[in-house]
């Protein structure tokens, strides 16, 4: 089920930049969409770590 996500997520990844005519642009995005990935896995770390160390999330 995952690596059927995975391939998928891929293949949308690949058919996004496929007939792109500027250089430029196609490189800019493709580092934007790096980036942008790069960051919710941080986020998500983040996230976990703070769940296994007993973080209280209660101080409103």
């Amino acid at each position: 089920m995952i690596m059927g996500n995975l391939l998928l997520i891929k293949e949308i990844y690949i058919e996004a930049f496929k007939n792109w005519k500027s250089f430029i642009l196609e490189n800019y995005f493709k580092i934007f969409s790096w980036a942008c990935f790069a960051l919710i896995v941080l986020a998500a770390y983040a996230l976990i770590f703070r769940i296994s160390t007993g973080f209280s999330f209660s101080n409103l």
